[in-house]
């Protein structure tokens, strides 16, 4: 999955459990219902994080070490010490930011199907190797993008929950107020 994939389908996915809360009120969106538990820009984030972090660190700078975009921020110890400190956070100041970042990761590493990749889900446990990746993943994305459904299936479901969701924000003139605050109301 790439950018639209995680950000797109994480939306959604929250967006419904967020709407599985359903308010009394039938005319508030169900974006609007997301917004009340958590900062959608930090869910947003975190949907995309470990592939800003490991893929840089992990296919290009240390590529002759790792040779995989998929290292540090693709274990469950990333995830566990971000919910760890999300909720120190949030017991201690009743700061909640980090924990729909928390949650973000704990999604992209859903999409990404990492329990195929023990060793790297399970880093350090399993060992201190790392499953290896595909090497030239940047030359082979648009390739996947224009022939793999695996691929080009979830960017267009992502893309159209991002279109439906900017749609929803223009519409209730809430573009600011979402850049700034990370609230649909």
């Amino acid at each position: 999955m790439l950018l639209f994939g995680h950000a797109g389908i994480t939306l959604g996915a929250a967006t419904l459990l967020g709407g599985a809360a359903k308010s009394r009120d039938n005319r508030t969106s169900w974006f609007t219902l997301l917004s009340h538990y958590l900062d959608i820009r930090l869910l947003l984030v975190g949907s995309f994080l470990p592939d800003t972090i490991d893929k840089p660190i992990g296919e290009y700078i240390f590529k002759g070490t790792f040779n995989s975009g998929r290292i540090f921020s693709h274990t469950l110890l990333f995830f566990i010490l971000l919910s760890a400190i999300g909720f120190y956070l949030y017991k201690r100041y009743r700061h909640a930011w980090m924990l729909p970042l928390a949650a973000g990761v704990f999604t992209h590493l859903l999409f990404d199907e990492m329990w195929l990749a023990p060793r790297t889900l399970f880093w350090p446990l399993l060992g201190f190797a790392f499953e290896e990746g595909i090497s030239d993943w940047l030359s082979n994305i648009f390739r996947e993008l224009l022939s793999n459904p695996a691929v080009y299936i979830p960017e267009a479901v992502g893309l159209a929950i991002m279109l439906w969701f900017s749609m929803a924000l223009v519409k209730r003139k809430r573009v600011g107020t979402f850049i700034k605050y990370g609230k649909v109301s």
